[in-house]
C-alpha cells in the first residue's frame, strides 16, 4: 500500500483546506516545494500535488511549481484544473507521472476515453464525494451522479485509478470513511486511493487492513495530519508497506 503525502497549492502557497472549502485555508509554506523535499527525504515515493487555483479557476496556473516539485525526484500525481487536452498535456510536460482528472471527466465521458488512450496508466480520475454524490467545480456542486456509480463507470472507460475523497472528513481529521470507501472498493475494479480524514497511524492500520481484503486499494492520501505532526510519514510509510 503506498502513501502519498499532500501538498495543496493556493496562490503559489502551500495550503491546507476543511472540506474542501477555499475561505477555510491554513498556509504552511510559502514555497510548496519545502514539504516536498522534506517527503522526498522521509522516502515519499509518491506525492499528491493539488493546484487549488486551477480546481476553482478551471484552468491549470501552477505549472510552474509542478516543475520544481517532480525535480525533486518522487512520482507526482497533479490535478486540479485539467479540463482540456491540451492541459493534461501540458501536467505532463511538466513532470507529472499521473494526471487526475476531476470536474471534466464527470461531464464528459468521451473526453477521459481520449486521454486514456492517449496517456494510459498516467491518467486516473478524482471521485469526489459529498454524502455519496460527485462534487465538482473544486466541489462547489454537487451532482446527482453516485460516486459509486461514476467510478464503475469510469474503470469501463480503461480508467486504471481512481482517487476518492470522502469531502465531509478532508482536512477535518477525524479519520476516514471507512464504510463508504468499502463500497467504492466493491463498486470498481480499478486501482482505488483513499483520500481525507486520516488523523493517525490506526487510520493507515485500518486501510491497512482492508486493503487485505479488497485488493484494489493502491493506499492512501494523508495532508493535513503530517503538517501538524500529529503522525510521522516514515512510520506511515514502514506500517503501509
Amino acid at each position: 500500500m503506498n502513501i502519498y503525502p499532500a501538498t495543496d497549492i493556493k496562490d503559489g502557497k502551500c495550503v491546507r483546506l476543511r472540506q474542501g472549502l477555499a475561505d477555510q485555508s491554513v498556509t504552511y509554506f510559502d514555497d510548496p516545494a519545502e514539504p516536498a523535499r522534506a517527503f522526498a527525504a522521509d522516502g515519499a515515493e509518491w506525492l499528491h500535488v493539488v493546484d487549488l487555483d486551477g480546481a476553482f479557476g478551471g484552468a491549470a496556473r501552477n505549472l510552474d511549481a509542478l516543475r520544481r516539485i517532480a525535480a525533486i525526484g518522487p512520482h507526482v500525481q497533479f490535478g486540479g484544473g485539467l479540463r482540456d487536452e491540451a492541459g493534461v498535456a501540458a501536467a505532463i510536460e511538466a513532470g507529472a507521472a499521473r494526471v487526475v482528472l476531476g470536474t471534466k471527466a464527470a461531464a464528459d465521458e468521451g473526453f477521459v476515453a481520449e486521454m486514456v488512450r492517449r496517456h494510459g496508466k498516467k491518467v486516473a480520475v478524482g471521485v469526489d464525494a459529498r454524502d455519496g454524490f460527485v462534487a465538482v467545480k473544486g466541489w462547489v456542486e454537487v451532482t446527482t451522479l453516485r460516486a459509486t456509480d461514476f467510478a464503475a463507470r469510469m474503470a469501463v472507460l480503461g480508467v486504471a485509478t481512481i482517487i476518492y475523497t470522502d469531502i465531509a472528513t478532508d482536512g477535518m481529521l477525524t479519520g476516514p470513511n471507512f464504510a463508504a470507501l468499502e463500497r467504492m472498493l466493491a463498486a470498481t475494479p480499478a486501482r482505488v486511493i483513499a483520500s481525507g480524514g486520516v488523523s493517525r497511524r490506526e487510520d493507515i492500520a485500518r486501510l491497512r487492513e482492508i486493503a487485505n481484503e479488497h485488493a484494489n486499494l493502491d493506499g492512501a492520501i494523508v495532508g493535513k495530519a503530517l503538517y501538524e505532526k500529529r503522525v510521522s510519514l516514515p512510520d506511515l510509510l514502514a506500517l503501509a508497506r
